[in-house]
C-alpha cells in the first residue's frame, strides 16, 4: 500500500499554491501572526477547517501594510479575503498599560516588533479593497469581535465608531468562526459557480476584479445577512430588521454620554447567551450597524472534527530557526475544550469565545496525545492539558430549558448557580488516561485553576495535586479587597485561602514541595489606594511576592472597561471609582511590589497620601522600613562599558529607525 503523502502546511507563497496544482485560491487568509500550523492559532484552525470541507485556502502572514501589492500575491481569491489583526488586539499586542511600545511580540518570528500596524484590521481590510476591489472582505478575530459597535479605546481614550466602518469590511465575524464563516463561503461560492456557468471563467474572473461585484445582488445579500455570528452595516438609504431586534443608543449618544455609553454596554451584555440573544442594531449618523444573534456553540463531535483536523503543529518553513514566542509555550500542549462561564468583567475570553462550555470527548483528546507522542520533539511531557480554564471540562446547565432563558453573565457569580454541572469525573479520568498514554511521562496543568470550582471537587483536587503540577500551580484570586472583587465578578479572597490551605495540605501528603503563583491586578475600576494597601498587607502577611504586576489594561468590549471609562458600573449604574493619573497607577503597582528596593520612594509616597504611615517602620507588620534599603550595586550595562571604551556597544530599541545605532550628531 503506497504511503500517504508528507503533511504539509498551507500554502504562503505562490509557489507552494502551485505545487498543489492549483491556477487560483478560493480564500486569502490575512493575519497579523505569524503562521503557525498548530491548533492553537486561528488561522491555522479555521484555514485546516475550510481546507476540509474542499475549499482551496492561502495564508498571508504578516504582510507588509505599506502597500496593497502583498494582498496581490496569490491574485484576487475566488471566494473571498478572511482578514484578522492576529490572536491578539492590535493595540494590546503593541503596548503597555503605560502606552508604552512593548518591546516584543509573542506572535512574530523571533518576538520582533513592528511587524503589523496599529489598528491591524481596518489597515488590512483597506489594503484588501485596494488590491482587488470587487472581492468580499470577511473580517474576524478578536480585534473585529470585541469593536463591531461603539467602543472605548484607551490608547486613543475616546470612543470609536464600530471598526466596520472604520474598516468598510463586507461583513465581520464575532466569537469563534466556524460555523458563520463556512456558511458564508457556501453562499459566495454558489454564486461563484453560478458566475462560472453563465461566464467563461477568465471573464468571471476579470468581473470581480473590475469590482462589478457579482455577489451583490439582493438575494445574495440577504441570506448573508441572516447568517449567526455575523455583523454588517446597513447605508442610509436601508432599514434594519425590526423583528428579534433591540436599538442601542447610538454612536453619537454614547461618544457624548457615559450615562448612555453605560446602557449601551450593559444591553449589549444581555445579549450575549446565544440561546435567547436578541439582533442588536446601533446608528453611527446615518448609517447603522447590525449584529446577529452569536452563532450556536460547537457539539462534541464538532470539537472533535476540528481538533482532529490534519496540523504539521509547527510554524510554517519558511521561518527557518526563528523561534515564535507564542508557540513555543504552546507547542506541546492540548486543548480539551473552549468557552468560559466565570464572566470576569476584565477578561474578554467569556465575550469571544462564549460563556457555554463546548468540550472535546476522551477519545478525541487522547488521540490528540497519540500524535503527540510521535513527534521526535516531544520528550513526554504534555505541558498542558486545559483550556481558558482548566476545570470546567464538560461543565454545563443541567438544565436547558432554563439555558435557552438565562441571560446572568456568570454561572459562578455571586454565587456559582445551582443548575452548573460541577463534577470533576470526567475531567479526573481524562486525566488519568493521558497520564498512561504510551510515550507520555508527565501530563501538565498549566491554565489557571478556578478555585471555588476545585475546591466543590476533592477527588479532582488530589489527582491535580498529586501528578499533574509541575512546581507552580497558576491560579487568580486578583484581589482582596471586597468591593474590588465583587467589580472583577470573582469569588472573596477567603476562598483562595481556602483552597491554598488544601493545596499546602495535600503537597504534603505527597511529599512534593510546591508553590501557588497567585495573578493580583492592580488599578482595576473600584481600587482605590486603601483598596490596594489592603492588598499590600495580605501579601506581605501571607509571604506572597509575586514576580511581576498585572496592571489593569482597558481592552474594547469589557464590562470593566465600561466602569473605567465611565466611572459607572454598567450593570448596576453605581459610580466606581477609577485610578486614572499616572502617579496613583504607579503607586499600586509599587505597592504590590513593595519588597523591591526600587519601589520604596513610591510605596511611602502612596502610603503617607493614603494616612498609612504606620505601615513605614521597622516593626513585622510593617510594609518598609523607616529608612530606604541600600540598593545592590549593579553591574555595569553594556552600554555603560562602551561609553567607557571598555565594551560592545549597546543594541536597544529605537522606534522607526534602520538601525539600532544612534545617528552621529552634526
Amino acid at each position: 500500500m503506497p504511503a500517504s503523502p508528507p503533511l504539509v502546511p498551507l500554502p504562503m507563497t505562490p509557489e507552494e499554491v502551485a505545487s498543489r496544482g492549483w491556477d487560483e485560491v478560493d480564500v486569502v487568509f490575512v493575519t497579523g501572526d505569524a503562521y503557525v500550523d498548530h491548533p492553537s492559532f486561528a488561522m491555522a484552525l479555521l484555514g485546516r477547517w475550510l481546507e476540509s470541507e474542499g475549499y482551496r485556502v492561502a495564508i498571508l502572514s504578516q504582510p507588509d501594510w505599506r502597500s496593497c501589492r502583498p494582498w496581490r500575491t496569490f491574485g484576487p481569491p475566488r471566494l473571498c479575503f478572511a482578514i484578522s489583526a492576529g490572536n491578539m488586539d492590535s493595540m494590546l499586542n503593541h503596548y503597555t498599560a503605560n502606552r508604552k511600545v512593548r518591546n516584543d511580540d509573542a506572535y512574530s518570528p523571533g518576538g520582533q516588533i513592528g511587524r503589523r500596524p496599529d489598528r491591524a484590521t481596518a489597515v488590512y481590510c483597506q489594503r484588501a479593497r485596494e488590491a482587488y476591489k470587487g472581492v468580499p472582505i470577511i473580517t474576524g478575530g478578536v480585534e473585529a469581535s470585541l469593536r463591531r459597535l461603539a467602543h472605548y479605546d484607551y490608547w486613543s481614550d475616546k470612543v470609536r465608531r464600530s471598526i466596520l466602518l472604520d474598516a468598510k469590511a463586507d461583513f465581520l465575524v464575532f466569537g469563534m468562526g466556524e460555523r458563520p464563516l463556512l456558511e458564508i463561503l457556501r453562499v459566495l461560492a454558489e454564486v461563484a459557480q453560478r458566475a462560472t456557468g453563465e461566464l467563461s471563467n477568465d471573464v468571471a474572473r476579470e468581473s470581480r476584479v473590475a469590482g462589478q461585484g457579482l455577489w451583490k445582488t439582493h438575494d445574495v445579500i440577504a441570506r448573508l445577512r441572516a447568517i449567526r455570528g455575523v455583523a454588517y452595516r446597513l447605508g442610509a438609504s436601508e432599514s434594519p430588521p425590526t423583528e428579534n431586534t433591540l436599538v442601542l443608543p447610538s454612536y453619537e449618544e454614547v461618544a457624548a454620554d457615559k450615562r448612555a455609553f453605560a446602557e449601551m454596554t450593559r444591553l449589549a451584555h444581555l445579549e450575549t447567551n446565544p440561546y435567547n440573544a436578541r439582533r442588536l442594531v446601533q446608528y453611527h449618523g446615518r448609517e447603522a450597524v447590525v449584529v446577529n444573534p452569536p452563532a450556536l456553540p460547537l457539539s462534541e463531535a464538532e470539537m472533535d472534527r476540528v481538533h482532529g483536523l490534519p496540523f504539521t503543529r509547527r510554524p510554517h518553513p519558511l521561518y527557518g530557526d526563528q523561534k515564535i514566542p507564542a508557540f513555543e509555550v504552546v507547542k506541546h500542549s492540548i486543548q480539551i475544550m473552549r468557552g468560559c462561564f466565570g464572566g470576569c468583567t476584565f477578561c474578554s475570553i467569556t465575550a469571544h469565545e462564549g460563556r457555554v462550555i463546548q468540550s472535546r470527548s476522551p477519545e478525541s483528546i487522547l488521540a490528540e496525545i497519540r500524535r503527540l507522542s510521535e513527534d521526535p520533539s516531544f520528550k513526554g511531557v504534555v505541558s498542558d492539558l486545559g483550556g481558558p480554564t482548566a476545570n470546567m471540562y464538560r461543565m454545563n446547565c443541567r438544565r436547558p430549558d432554563v439555558r435557552a432563558k438565562c441571560r446572568r453573565l456568570s454561572c459562578v457569580h455571586p454565587t456559582i448557580c445551582k443548575l452548573l454541572d460541577v463534577d470533576h469525573g470526567p475531567l479526573v479520568e481524562l486525566l488519568r488516561k493521558a497520564a498512561d498514554q504510551e510515550g507520555v511521562k508527565k501530563v501538565l496543568v498549566a491554565s489557571g485553576v478556578r478555585m471555588d470550582l476545585a475546591l466543590r471537587g476533592p477527588a479532582y483536587m488530589k489527582q491535580l495535586v498529586e501528578h499533574h503540577v509541575g512546581g507552580h500551580l497558576k491560579v487568580a484570586p486578583e484581589h482582596v479587597d471586597a468591593r474590588v472583587l465583587a467589580l472583577m465578578k470573582k469569588p472573596s479572597i477567603q476562598g483562595f485561602e481556602a483552597f491554598a490551605r488544601r493545596f499546602g495540605e495535600l503537597s504534603r501528603a505527597a511529599g512534593k514541595e510546591q508553590y501557588l503563583v497567585p495573578y493580583f491586578i492592580s488599578g482595576h475600576p473600584g481600587c482605590d489606594l486603601e483598596a490596594m494597601i489592603r492588598l499590600a498587607v495580605f501579601l506581605k502577611r501571607t509571604g506572597y511576592r509575586p514576580r511581576q504586576v498585572q496592571d489593569f489594561i482597558p481592552t474594547p468590549f469589557d464590562l470593566a472597561t465600561c466602569m473605567y471609562h465611565t466611572g459607572l458600573d454598567p450593570m448596576t449604574g453605581q459610580a466606581v471609582y477609577v485610578a486614572r493619573t499616572s502617579t496613583e497607577r504607579r503607586w499600586q503597582r509599587a505597592l504590590m511590589l513593595f519588597h523591591l528596593p526600587e519601589n520604596y520612594a513610591d510605596v511611602r509616597q502612596a502610603l503617607l497620601a493614603a494616612g498609612r504611615g504606620d505601615l513605614i517602620g521597622d516593626g513585622p507588620d510593617c510594609l518598609i522600613p523607616s529608612r530606604p534599603p541600600q540598593r545592590r550595586k549593579e553591574p555595569k550595562t553594556n552600554r555603560e562599558a562602551s561609553h567607557k571604551g571598555r565594551g560592545a556597544k549597546a543594541v536597544g530599541y529605537r522606534p522607526h529607525r534602520k538601525t539600532a545605532q544612534r545617528r552621529p550628531r552634526a
